[in-house]
């Protein structure tokens, strides 16, 4: 039993451990700015709807939420044809689920890097606004 309980415990510290790797940004946001300044890539908040209006938008990023990527993808499909070889930058609340949307969307051959949370975007300088200013 003991030895059960271990198993179980480590099995939840590797889950721990390896979601907290999955979170953490790809990229420097210097790099993800100049990169955008650039036109070689684009931004994309990945929270729900509902998160939008209480914290802002990062200016200029899409709004793509994460369950429509894990669902029916009526947003996200049209958006991932059209913009097919630029690079992704994913960011939502804390970095967790842009480390998720990010594994997903290189298994499937598009290069998407975590961006990190709207709060790193924030601090570093990037406009924040409304959703209806956009």
């Amino acid at each position: 039993m003991n030895v059960l309980l271990l198993l179980l415990a480590a099995f939840f510290v590797f889950m721990f451990v390896r979601q907290l790797i999955l979170a953490r940004p790809g990229m420097p946001l210097d790099e993800a700015k100049a990169a955008l300044q650039a036109g070689t890539a684009v931004l994309i908040d990945l929270r729900e709807p509902s998160e939008w209006p209480a914290s802002g938008v990062a200016k200029s990023a899409w709004l793509l939420p994460y369950s429509d990527l894990r669902g029916d993808r009526v947003q996200w499909g049209p958006f991932l044809e059209q913009y097919r070889g630029r690079r992704l930058l994913l960011y939502c609340a804390s970095g967790l689920r842009s480390g998720q949307a990010t594994n997903l969307l290189r298994r499937e051959g598009h290069d998407a890097v975590n961006a990190g949370s709207l709060r790193d975007w924030d601090k570093a300088g990037w406009p924040v606004c409304s959703p209806r200013d956009r």
